[in-house]
């Protein structure tokens, strides 16, 4: 029998921030401490980079709360939880050689300070490590682990080549957009959840419901990065703001306000803006300019706050048992 989550009431905030600093130490430890062999030095310094990266390490902290929720020992958990961590790092080393990125996290990405042919090689043996950790989890049985794991694994590389597709492709949708980042980004969060969830006790409609509230919560990660790539400080955001329309990617907002355009909710040259936004990019100079249209627009080219959608979305879906 399922329950609802228990009120965030009954939870003392500074209670939960140390906890959640206590497994992140305890994530890092064990990444840093995960490849200790020398040679070939080619292969295993860009791994230990890689994992020496940094990050929030949301996904694997997100897999052992739930694993303590449903009953489970946190420790018991960890191998699951640095297999998503490790398959995460694996798909941004390849990402970034798909996407010529020259930065991770304000370092050299790995094709830029070792080469290609280095990175797919760390890569590859990240993704062999994650499969490693995952078979490494004795909290549950191997093929209810696999079968999420195998899943999210098929949905992230059909989102990502749906995203190289849209690069060349004219006429996306806003419907097709949501379909790749349900499988680029949503797909990762979704498994982490149901995987958290079978480490523990869930059966398999709690099982069911973390996932589908994961792939809420993936979904809105994606909207909101869109929006603070238009709305964000500069000097939190860590880089320029525009650098979606300056790079002619095709996100959400861009898409959204294409649509109302279309529609006539916008004039000729707000239209052939959008456009060349998401055919070529746009200069410097243009890039206010597609902002103050986007805004124009009003609600109508606006998602709900991410945050406030994901959350409705996830307190309908998320279900645990009585501690």
């Amino acid at each position: 029998m399922t329950r609802s989550v228990s009120s965030s009431e009954n939870v003392r905030p500074e209670r939960a921030e140390a906890h959640v600093q206590q497994l992140r130490e305890r994530v890092n430890a064990e990444l840093a401490a995960l490849e200790p062999r020398e040679q070939p030095a080619l292969l295993y310094e860009p791994v230990r980079y890689v994992l020496d990266g940094g990050g929030k390490r949301l996904r694997p902290i997100l897999l052992l709360l739930v694993a303590e929720a449903f009953g489970a020992d946190p420790d018991d958990a960890l191998p699951a939880a640095l297999a998503v961590e490790v398959f995460h790092n694996f798909t941004l080393v390849h990402d970034d050689v798909m996407d010529h990125a020259t930065e991770r996290r304000g370092r050299p990405a790995v094709h830029r300070r070792w080469d290609t042919g280095t990175a797919l090689l760390a890569g590859d043996l990240l993704l062999v490590r994650a499969y490693d950790l995952l078979a490494e989890t004795e909290t549950a049985d191997l093929r209810t682990l696999m079968r999420p794991f195998r899943r999210m694994a098929r949905r992230l590389c059909e989102g990502q080549a749906f995203d190289k597709t849209f690069e060349t492709q004219a006429d996306v949708s806003v419907e097709e957009y949501l379909d790749m980042i349900d499988g680029k980004t949503a797909a990762l969060l979704g498994a982490t959840l149901e995987l958290g969830g079978r480490c523990g006790e869930a059966d398999s409609d709690e099982a069911d419901a973390l996932r589908r509230a994961g792939a809420a919560l993936g979904r809105a990660f994606q909207i909101q990065d869109d929006l603070l790539d238009l709305t964000a400080d500069p000097e939190r955001w860590g880089k320029p703001v525009g650098g979606d329309l300056r790079e002619g990617k095709k996100t959400f907002l861009l898409l959204r306000a294409l649509e109302c355009a279309v529609d006539g909710a916008a004039d000729e040259k707000t239209r052939a803006l959008f456009e060349r936004a998401a055919e070529e990019g746009l200069t410097e100079e243009n890039i206010e300019a597609a902002r103050q249209r986007m805004d124009r627009l009003g609600p109508s080219a606006r998602p709900r706050p991410p945050a406030r959608c994901a959350g409705s979305s996830a307190r309908c879906r998320c279900v645990t048992r009585d501690s």
